[in-house]
């Protein structure tokens, strides 16, 4: 090999070690950019994750801490005392909206309870007093001196929602029967409750669970519903005398709603849904007389 050509092979030799140096150089600063990225992708993923648990940990705790208080309807009877109902708006949200409608807007006030009977119920809430009477959509607030009534939110009335038993205390919506005279008009009967109201007294009133709407109970003030309910009445028999003045558990004396009120910690409960009253007599003329 002559010396030109050593001397050739020699600078090229430093030229390829340069290279592989260079080569070896980039590798290392990749390597390190490499390891920078990887370690920032890592503590970001770290900050992620630690967002999110914080995130469904708080939620959990707001949800743990939320709280929607049921309204609670305080009723002041004259000479006897304070009854205080949480109402249930699960069970029969359309019913509640009614109940604190009316009271809220004084409907109750100055009314009486008209039938109390002992190991039982008290009922109350009819403007006639006698248990004929209705609210009328002006009560509601509205302008209209119309009648009302509103759906029986109860399961022999397709709600299955309301599975409230009559229990002691509970608070029930009242009704009328219409199926007495006809059994078509059952469905009449379970939508035509409207003001009146009746609470119970004892336990286990099966003959009343899924055919009235029940929709609160009592918390406080239970020996004044029993006292009610143990007022002297004009009669405890059914009188078939049409002469006799006399009326079935009518109190001598009713107890007088002095007022009611219903708290709802600022929550709207909104308007009920209200249906035209069916009109018994209207019914009977025309099943008698064809008009």
């Amino acid at each position: 090999m002559s010396k030109e050509n050593k001397k050739l092979e020699k600078a090229n030799k430093k030229v390829e070690k340069a290279n592989k140096n260079v080569e070896t150089a980039k590798a290392k600063e990749y390597k390190k950019d490499y390891t920078k990225i990887k370690l920032v992708a890592t503590i970001l993923a770290i900050i992620i994750v630690l967002g999110l648990i914080a995130y469904v940990t708080n939620t959990i705790i707001k949800r743990q801490n939320f709280f929607v208080q049921n309204p609670i309807a305080t009723i002041e009877v004259e000479n006897f005392g304070t009854i205080k109902i949480e109402l249930y708006p699960e069970y029969a949200p359309e019913t509640v909206a009614n109940f604190i409608a009316l009271a809220n807007n004084g409907f109750y006030d100055g009314l009486t309870f008209h039938r109390t009977i002992p190991d039982f119920m008290i009922q109350g809430g009819d403007p006639n007093g006698d248990g004929t009477g209705n609210a009328t959509l002006r009560d509601l607030g509205q302008d209209s001196d119309d009648e009302y009534t509103i759906e029986g939110e109860f399961i022999a009335n397709g709600d299955n929602r309301n599975t409230l038993k009559h229990e002691r205390g509970v608070i029930s919506m009242a009704r009328s029967d219409y199926s007495y005279y006809s059994t078509s008009l059952a469905t009449e009967g379970y939508n035509s409750a409207s003001c009146q109201f009746f609470i119970t007294t004892e336990d286990s009133q099966d003959s009343l669970d899924g055919l009235y709407a029940a929709f609160g109970k009592v918390t406080e003030g239970m020996d004044v519903v029993d006292a009610i309910a143990n007022v002297e009445v004009e009669t405890r028999e059914a009188q078939t005398d049409s002469s006799s003045e006399l009326t079935q558990d009518k109190p001598v004396d009713p107890p007088v709603i002095t007022s009611i009120r219903v708290e709802t910690y600022g929550i709207n409960y909104g308007m009920p849904e209200t249906r035209e009253p069916f009109d018994l007599n209207s019914w009977y003329m025309s099943q008698m007389y064809g008009y």
